[in-house]
């Protein structure tokens, strides 16, 4: 991914804490902005994925929780469109949508290094630590016969020492976005593989 610094750390209103769109809203902007079912799926993954470990591990309730799933699943919806502008696209369009600013936020700081943007709290850190690892190990389950069944974390962790393996997913990201939660890597891979298998 190349570089795209956003040039700011705040975004949206905290006058607009609270307001999220609707869930199906936020898949019609995806079925607009991405014509790839790969990169869809992708961020239909990633959104289950926070979701989950929102309501599971955070405790969160209902509304923390669509936040959570809101910022997976649209922080990639510019890349294809507007690939040199990734991010700032859609930051820029769910602050003239009113989107609660915490959402804008997590996905402004999806890549510290790309956006020069850091995560704050424990979204913003999950949403890093999530985005690389969920795209690598559906790549290793679709070179698998039986996909995801039977995939233990074993694997992956090898899969991750290969560097020609899903070459352009950056390990040191995956490093220093593990190494910013109290949660050890092979815990956040197996949880991927729970709650992002059956995404379609």
């Amino acid at each position: 991914m190349s570089i795209h610094l956003l040039g700011r750390n705040t975004f949206g209103d905290v006058a607009n804490t609270g307001n999220l769109m609707p869930i199906e809203e936020a898949h019609q902007l995806l079925n607009e902005w991405v014509p790839n079912d790969r990169l869809r799926l992708h961020m239909k993954q990633v959104a289950a994925v926070m979701k989950a470990w929102a309501i599971e591990k955070e405790q969160a309730d209902e509304l923390t929780a669509r936040k959570w799933e809101l910022a997976g699943l649209l922080h990639d919806a510019d890349w294809e469109k507007y690939p040199d502008d990734h991010c700032r696209v859609i930051v820029e369009e769910l602050e003239r949508r009113n989107i609660d600013p915490e959402v804008i936020h997590c996905i402004a700081s999806h890549g510290p290094q790309y956006f020069g943007v850091e995560p704050n709290n424990i979204m913003d850190k999950m949403i890093y630590v999530f985005d690389e690892l969920s795209g690598f190990i559906h790549a290793s389950a679709l070179i698998r016969p039986t996909k995801y069944d039977g995939m233990d974390v074993k694997s992956i962790l090898k899969k991750l020492k290969t560097p020609s393996f899903a070459a352009q997913v950056n390990r040191d990201d995956i490093t220093d976005a593990i190494a910013r939660i109290n949660t050890p890597l092979e815990d956040i891979i197996q949880f991927i593989i729970d709650h992002q298998k059956d995404v379609q």
